[in-house]
């Protein structure tokens, strides 16, 4: 990495990129070397219409097992500057820039960045950012990948958050370790979209993350805003604006179910069932026992609600060893019973 002719070879390229998407309006993040101050940093390059608008650069350089990154680059802990010149640009630099647009506020991170006990996307999300980016070079272990995700669901979970997540795969040497390509996207612990893994082909993953549900989630959730309030970040925040038109007409990749709370698979639904059921006969069996196990008295209409009620209480009752002959079923017709539900009634009592 250190190496003259590779740097200059990684700016070049960098150049090229810059001038073929001058006409673009999307936002592309990517990685390369950059020099600052004759140190060697890793780092992730956000570029726009053939313009530079930010360089993040890594804070958390693993040194352990395979990994000994620490021998050729510096944290970003130990640069001060907050701007350097790149391409005969003078751009933004550090682990705390916040990109904002008109529609999201989104912040980067790169691969061991994630694995800290802090990492800087708590920072980030704390301070605004929506949606975390994270450049990395996540090579294979055996039962890595279930952990990667969990690692990245609880964190776009705990930052209510989207969490986008692109790995290098097809193409890197293989002389030590592999790499499966691994590309995932996440929306408050929710996994919406994930590439292929060891795949031989280049790939492009597509999904779209709801950035308004995201900041309703955290203008309810009072945590979060007490946890900025008692967690100051230094450096403070750069902000950068850009614009990035939106496609409104664009056909959306993922799907929204008209039934948020029912799980679409049967094993789902039956695991969703028995939940509600053991909250409901735990909270009764707790005020049963505060009473001294008086006797349950139902309204019975042969209706949905009154069912359930009655199968709740009877659920509880066995699990408190109670006779059920303490429950004391009462039918209780009204103007939308009839003959059915009437007899539906009497026939769960005598049950």
């Amino acid at each position: 990495f250190a190496q003259q002719l590779l740097l200059e070879k990684s700016e070049k390229a960098l150049i090229q990129l810059l001038s073929h998407t001058r006409q673009f309006e999307i936002i592309t993040i990517l990685g390369m070397p950059v020099t600052v101050n004759a140190t060697l940093i890793n780092a992730a390059i956000v570029i726009q219409k053939g313009k530079i608008i930010g360089v993040v650069p890594k804070t958390y350089l693993p040194n352990y097992k395979e990994f000994y990154e620490q021998r050729w680059f510096t944290s970003a802990v130990e640069i001060q500057e907050n701007k350097i010149l790149l391409c005969n640009q003078n751009v933004y630099f550090g682990r705390n820039l916040l990109f904002e647009t008109s529609d999201v506020t989104f912040g980067v991170e790169i691969c061991e960045d994630l694995w800290a006990p802090i990492p800087p996307s708590s920072h980030l999300a704390l301070q605004g950012a929506e949606i975390i980016f994270n450049l990395s070079a996540d090579n294979e272990g055996t039962g890595k990948y279930k952990y990667l995700c969990s690692l990245i669901s609880q964190q776009s979970a705990r930052c209510l958050s989207g969490y986008v997540f692109a790995s290098c795969g097809l193409g890197e040497s293989s002389t030590d370790v592999v790499f499966a390509g691994n590309g995932l996207v996440y929306e408050n612990g929710t996994l919406l979209a994930q590439s292929e893994r060891f795949s031989l082909n280049e790939q492009l993953i597509i999904s779209e993350i709801d950035a308004e549900r995201l900041r309703t989630e955290r203008r309810v959730n009072t945590t979060f805003s007490a946890n900025k309030a008692n967690n100051p970040v230094s450096p403070s925040p750069i902000r950068i604006i850009t614009e990035c038109t939106t496609n409104k007409n664009r056909e959306l990749t993922r799907t929204f179910t008209p039934y948020p709370f029912v799980p679409s698979s049967d094993d789902g639904i039956d695991e969703r069932c028995k939940e509600i059921f053991s909250i409901q006969t735990s909270g009764l069996a707790q005020r049963l026992t505060y009473l001294n196990f008086p006797k349950a008295v139902v309204g019975i209409s042969g209706g949905l609600d009154s069912t359930l009620a009655l199968l709740v209480c009877v659920k509880t009752f066995d699990k408190l060893s109670l006779s059920r002959k303490d429950i004391l079923g009462i039918t209780m017709p009204g103007f939308g019973t009839t003959d059915r539900t009437y007899h539906n009634a009497l026939s769960l009592m005598n049950f």
